[in-house]
């Protein structure tokens, strides 16, 4: 094996591991996006909700904005799952516990992991919709 060869594995090595930390970058900088939408959604049913006339029983506009609301949580929790597999790990949807991304049980409590292609997965509620499983 010459230094060429050597060069050229580690810039390969180099080059993957960049790309790699772009796409985390890129994934958390989506999350941040959907989470700082759903505050502004939350924010327009209050005033939608506080202007309303109450003998108005039309939730209608409500609803909507309620289902743009959950559509982001979900979409979190696919970017959130994305996110942990790029590191190797999944998040128990019961005991919140890492595990092994290979594992299709958590080794803590032995609840089943779902993946993001069954119905399941949808039902999670918030695979940690606060900050702290972003900085993991």
């Amino acid at each position: 094996m010459s230094i060429l060869d050597v060069v050229n594995a580690t810039s390969r090595t180099v080059n993957e591991k960049t790309k790699n930390m772009q796409e985390v970058a890129n994934l958390k900088r989506k999350i941040v996006y959907e989470r700082e939408r759903i505050i502004e959604i939350f924010a327009e049913i209050g005033e939608k909700f506080y202007g309303m006339d109450p003998s108005n029983k039309d939730f209608s506009e409500l609803r909507i904005l309620c289902d743009d609301v959950n559509t982001r949580k979900r979409r979190i929790q696919k970017m959130l799952f994305a996110l942990h597999n790029m590191k190797g790990f999944k998040i128990c949807p019961q005991c919140k516990a890492e595990v092994n991304g290979k594992f299709k049980f958590c080794g803590t409590c032995g609840a089943r992991i779902p993946e993001p292609e069954e119905d399941d997965f949808l039902k999670i509620d918030g695979l940690g919709f606060g900050t702290e499983s972003m900085e993991k």
